[in-house]
């Protein structure tokens, strides 16, 4: 049973490192007040340009960093849309996200199938990663475990909560035109925000092909994108909420798993949904349940609304 649990413990990280780099880079793009539905294609871009970069270089550093430039690239082409001109940004988001799917597609075509070149090995570390159960999954795994569930969420959450800057970028995402006449910097934050969630995503893209799947194949981000859009929701915006939702999420794929490996009497295209089935019942069941957790999760103000300094 141990065996069981720590084995499924390691998956639910491994997934969870996934969707909650992509979930963070989205926490702080949405505080800023914009919406960035363009991740899901922007994880695309990131997993088949880790697998080109580490086919000719054989270091998975180059591979994470060639993915974490390619999404800030895509990050900025979506924000110049925006931000810059204004756009709707649900629409230049799909188009970010068609645009990144079929652009991974005809890259990836002579990769598909081909296992990753290098890999992040397991790094174990002495004495912690000896403890039960949590030690292995957190502790004995890859490098960048350590970063994306304590490093990066503890971070962001001090900036954005325990620093002026931080206050000034919630000061955007609430009410643009007061930030203006505070002197911030509204549209230079939500752009660099913007650029920064998506660079996130392009990790994120990186890190799967690079640890979690090391393979590129067509359509392996399988809707990762939209549930990191979907935790950003569930977690209320915050970014130790997300990473915690992340993990949590990324049990729910480890269960899928085991109940192949065990063939639990359940058909295995039911247990491949369950990620998508809590995608729904994590958004809807703690806003019915309970209604104060509507104003919990309740998004920034000026979520999605374009700003015009000549009209505020």
């Amino acid at each position: 049973m141990i065996a069981l649990l720590g084995g499924m413990l390691a998956t639910a990280v491994l997934a969870g490192g996934v969707l909650a780099l992509a979930a963070l880079g989205e926490v702080m793009a949405e505080r800023v007040g914009v919406t960035n539905l363009g991740v899901e294609g922007l994880m695309a871009l990131g997993a088949v340009v880790a697998i080109m970069t580490v086919a000719g270089v054989h270091n998975p550093w180059a591979g994470l960093l060639a993915a974490t430039l390619t999404g800030a690239l895509g990050g900025m082409v979506f924000a110049f849309g925006a931000v810059i001109m204004r756009a709707n940004q649900v629409l230049c988001g799909l188009a970010v996200t068609f645009m990144g799917l079929g652009l991974s597609t005809a890259l990836g075509h002579d990769y598909a199938g081909q296992p990753s070149a290098t890999v992040f090995g397991h790094v174990a570390i002495p004495l912690l990663s000896a403890i039960p159960v949590i030690g292995p999954a957190f502790f004995g795994q890859n490098i960048l475990i350590i970063p994306i569930y304590v490093v990066l969420p503890l971070l962001v959450h001090f900036v954005m909560f325990r620093t002026r800057h931080g206050l000034n970028m919630r000061a955007v995402g609430e009410n643009p035109a007061a930030a203006d006449a505070a002197g911030i910097p509204v549209m230079a934050m939500r752009f660099g925000y913007v650029t920064l969630g998506g660079a996130m995503a392009g990790m994120a893209g990186g890190y799967l092909t690079l640890t979690y799947v090391p393979v590129w194949s067509e359509g392996m981000i399988a809707g990762r994108g939209w549930i990191a859009l979907a935790l950003v929701i569930f977690a209320g915006y915050r970014p130790v909420m997300v990473t915690c939702a992340a993990l949590l999420f990324g049990l729910i794929t480890a269960l899928a798993f085991v109940g192949q490996a065990r063939n639990w009497p359940i058909d295995p295209a039911f247990l491949n949904m369950l990620p998508y089935l809590g995608t729904v019942a994590f958004i809807i069941v703690p806003v019915v349940v309970w209604h104060r957790m509507r104003r919990v999760m309740a998004a920034p103000a000026a979520l999605a609304q374009p700003y015009y300094r000549d009209v505020r």
